[in-house]
């Protein structure tokens, strides 16, 4: 005798059910969006107006991006409830100067933790920070120590490629988006209100 399709969903539905029944824990989360793929920041920044939404107060610190010409800048700027920091000095390629950039990173280190040691805040997004560990302008382990530290109830966002796996470990979620194909590779300028 076949399954019918209502009898599968409501299998399924008993399933979800109980899962969000278990899931009763309420506390900031700690997210990660690592990958070589297009749309982590992206990702993040779709969280900031979905926080905006619900009255949640926003602190953006970007730690590699250097322009300040972007959509997601120009649009969430406008905001009440954003704090957002442009703490970069572009890519590291660009820069070519590995004390500046270390010095640029440390410096929105330290912006990010006063929004870190707030708790009016709800969500933080620590945009590009994970190539603060790769070339070593923070230190990893009083980073986490940090952002465990932080309080109860706010969420925390970290961006970019190669997280490292105690950073991966201390986190709550991480999404690894990968990167299949890309316009770019394909001689398509980066082009405004999609890739900037």
């Amino acid at each position: 005798m076949a399954v019918t399709h209502e009898e599968r969903m409501q299998k399924k539905k008993a399933v979800i059910d109980e899962k969000i029944a278990g899931a009763q824990e309420e506390r900031g989360v700690l997210l990660i969006n690592t990958g070589n793929g297009k749309g982590k920041s992206s990702a993040a920044f779709g969280v900031v107006a979905r926080a905006l939404g619900h009255g949640l107060k926003v602190g953006v610190v970007q730690f590699v991006k250097g322009r300040s010409d972007t959509g997601e800048e120009a649009f969430f700027r406008q905001q009440a409830n954003v704090a957002w920091h442009v703490g970069g000095e572009g890519f590291t390629w660009e820069t070519q100067d590995k004390e500046r950039d270390a010095k640029a990173a440390q410096a929105a280190w330290e912006v990010a933790c006063g929004h870190l040691n707030n708790p009016d805040i709800g969500l933080v997004v620590l945009d590009e920070m994970t190539y603060a560990f790769k070339y070593g302008w923070l230190d990893l382990d009083s980073v986490i120590a940090k952002l465990l530290a932080r309080p109860l109830m706010q969420h925390v966002i970290i961006t970019g490629r190669a997280a490292p796996e105690a950073l991966r470990e201390a986190a709550d979620t991480v999404s690894d988006i990968g990167n299949e194909k890309h316009a770019f590779k394909a001689g398509i300028k980066a082009m405004p209100g999609l890739d900037w």
